[in-house]
């Protein structure tokens, strides 16, 4: 027996896994890396701490694995992060995160500009103060110090591709996602690279997520080893979630939330709500992240129930399920982040609606995770939009522990949800993707048998009940976006 490893740099931790050749977990570790916020608004991370948080997760598995062979590696990385290099390759910045905010000026220019939908639904990536085009604008006009002595501007992952192989390359799907690279073309855009300040050649080549290169024995892997350069971990999240079919998507709840769907050819929205990303040559993955997810229960913990301890979800879930759906018409908009998809707007402010001395803590609870589930609606909506509705979501993430919340998000989203049999996602996606890269597998034919732990099925009378709720929470968040009454 042989297994592949998948890495993935995630935004809290760096997590390796080994699969056998069906695609099973055989070993996992994740180490924590810290994320910096030196002032209101950013989010930043030390790239030398990504490294050796990686190479320790690495040696850590390679451990467990006793003695099996390492066929290769497959790497995964979390989205929009940016840094720059001198010219010895040395870092010059932090990692600069998805959720630093600091280029919301430069982002809200860039949505102003005319051509600005055709600009997103060209590069797949919604303009938003996340996308490295507007961060790249950010340090031209407020650091022009570090743009000038920058010689490359590279993500995260690809400063751990370099440093495990020495190649100065960004596969396709991380770069679909820095809103400089042209989705029909499959290389820099000319005019976003105009936009963002930066020239061609201070960005690495870009590849297809398949492309091997032979490790340089840094990193805690072995000289020789192959690594495939693999894609973003949203694309192979919805990958190692087995959600490849046609009708199924993929949906995700932790600390943010995010809807997915694989399309064969890249389809951007046409008011450029949605992202599209590159997976391989002929699959693209479609939908829309939002910004509240499990987010909106540690702010209740920590702000109107502190107190109560390791019980605290599990009391929530209490409360919230002895109240009825729709919370007695008392409505959240859950925007204590702004938004994302698929308003994109990083002003907004969250609000609870129709609040009367009969509602209490159950109610605001319930207002709360029914609010997350509407705003996911909002993007099914459009993903649904791209091609044939979607009949079934493949969900994982932290909210499946809650014996309460899928079933609000089953009937609020009127689709079943099917929980996988998976450890850690998005590296099993780039172990997927490795292994067809190798010549040991089909990954697609590996996703569609991965088995499923359990099925939530959505309540008939539940699900018409929310469907006129779900209009309430869109008129109540247009008319409060509109007005400005939501700043």
């Amino acid at each position: 027996m042989t297994a592949v490893l998948g890495v993935d740099l995630g935004t809290s931790s760096a997590k390796a896994v080994a699969f056998d050749t069906r695609g099973v977990a055989l070993a996992a570790h994740a180490v924590e890396v810290p994320i910096d916020a030196p002032s209101p608004g950013r989010a930043e991370q030390d790239p030398h701490r990504l490294v050796a948080a990686a190479a320790e997760a690495i040696t850590a598995v390679r451990e467990q694995m006793g003695g099996l062979p390492l066929a290769g590696i497959g790497l995964s990385g979390a989205m929009h992060s940016l840094l720059a290099l001198d010219a010895h390759g040395n870092p010059l910045t932090p990692a600069v995160l998805f959720a630093d905010n600091r280029a919301a000026v430069q982002a809200s220019a860039l949505r102003a500009m005319p051509g600005a939908i055709e600009l997103a639904r060209r590069t797949g990536t919604p303009i938003h103060p996340m996308s490295p085009l507007a961060k790249l604008r950010w340090f031209a006009e407020e650091d022009p110090a570090i743009a000038a002595r920058a010689r490359w501007w590279i993500s995260a992952k690809e400063y751990l591709l370099r440093r495990m192989t020495g190649a100065r390359v960004v596969d396709h799907s991380t770069a679909s996602a820095t809103g400089l690279f042209n989705l029909a073309t499959r290389d820099w855009d000319a005019h976003a690279l105009a936009l963002a300040h930066v020239g061609r050649g201070q960005l690495f080549d870009p590849v297809v997520t398949t492309t091997v290169l032979p490790s340089i024995a840094a990193v805690g892997v072995p000289a020789r080893t192959p690594v495939v350069a693999g894609a973003t971990d949203g694309c192979l999240a919805t990958l190692g979630a087995g959600a490849v079919g046609e009708g199924s998507g993929a949906l995700t709840i932790g600390t943010s939330g995010a809807l997915r769907a694989m399309v064969d050819t890249p389809e951007p929205d046409e008011r450029a709500r949605l992202f599209c990303y590159a997976l391989t040559e002929g699959r693209w993955v479609a939908g829309g992240p939002i910004s509240s997810g499990g987010i909106v229960l540690r702010w209740a913990r920590d702000q109107l129930f502190p107190g109560l301890g390791p019980r605290a979800y599990a009391r929530f879930d209490e409360l919230a399920a002895a109240v009825p759906p729709g919370a007695d018409g008392l409505v959240c908009l859950p925007y204590l982040l702004g938004e994302r998809a698929p308003l994109w707007d990083p002003s907004l402010c969250g609000a609870f609606v129709g609040l009367t001395i009969r509602h209490g803590q159950g109610h605001l609870l319930r207002a709360l995770l029914e609010g997350v589930a509407f705003q996911l609606a909002t993007v099914l909506e459009l993903v649904d939009g791209l091609r044939r509705p979607l009949v079934s979501l493949k969900a994982d993430g932290g909210f499946t522990r809650s014996p309460l919340w899928p079933q609000i998000v089953a009937d609020v989203l009127n689709r079943p949800l099917e929980l996988p049999r998976v450890t850690e996602g998005a590296c099993r996606g780039a172990a997927l993707l490795a292994l067809q890269a190798l010549g040991l597998g089909d990954a697609f034919a590996l996703a569609e048998a991965t088995p499923i732990v359990r099925v939530v099925q959505p309540d008939r009378q539940t699900a018409e009940h929310y469907r006129a709720a779900l209009q309430r929470f869109v008129t109540l968040r247009d008319q409060l976006w509109e007005t400005g009454d939501v700043p």
